[in-house]
């Protein structure tokens, strides 16, 4: 079911097909066999657990992010992320020095409800999010009355830019689709500010 995207005090631009099929076509194996995939480590509920997808945190070297109690310094850039991230810095999508990847191996990979909105990031983050492979839902709740919800269904090639206050009212959440069997990998660029 989709929900109808009014969405006060956010900023959200869906891009669909912004980068191209046959691009997008050749970037995600390329991603699959090139990026150093682990299972990052996070604090929940005050344990140490698995994350439910595979990660990698790539940028520039002073790019280091902490996020869930645990802190993460960059791999190095790959060509592929850089034209990307290029591209989207040359569009006037926004300026970044990071990309954080996930890696959803099917549908029961999901990402819970979060907020991108740790120090570092800034106040009004631009975080651009590019979707390879099977399509997923995307939801969008406000922390102040979580019935005030979106949905986009986000395809192989599209862009969600979420900027502006977006991260200080809103949540969001990639959430299992059982019934889903394709791969799908996710790259959110985003401005690190160094400490």
């Amino acid at each position: 079911m989709l929900f109808p995207h009014d969405l006060p005090d956010a900023d959200v631009q869906h891009l669909p097909g912004w980068l191209a099929a046959a691009d997008a076509d050749g970037l995600m194996p390329a991603l699959q066999t090139d990026v150093a995939w682990e299972i990052h480590r996070i604090r929940m509920f005050g344990s140490w657990v698995d994350s439910p997808r595979l990660s990698c945190w790539i940028g520039d070297p002073q790019a280091r992010y902490r996020y869930s109690g645990a802190e993460f310094v960059p791999h190095p850039w790959l060509p592929s992320l850089r034209s990307v991230r290029d591209r989207l810095e040359t569009e006037g999508i926004g300026r970044f020095n990071s990309v954080l990847l996930n890696r959803y191996r099917g549908g029961g990979d999901y990402m819970g409800w979060h907020s991108d909105d740790e120090p570092e990031l800034g106040p009004a983050p631009v975080i651009a999010s590019l979707s390879l492979g099977a399509a997923r839902r995307f939801l969008l709740r406000r922390r102040d009355d979580p019935t005030r919800k979106a949905e986009y269904l986000l395809g192989h090639g599209d862009l969600l830019v979420m900027a502006g206050q977006t991260q200080r009212f809103y949540q969001h959440a990639l959430p299992k689709m059982a019934r889903m069997q394709g791969e799908r990998i996710n790259l959110t660029f985003r401005w690190i500010t160094p400490r």
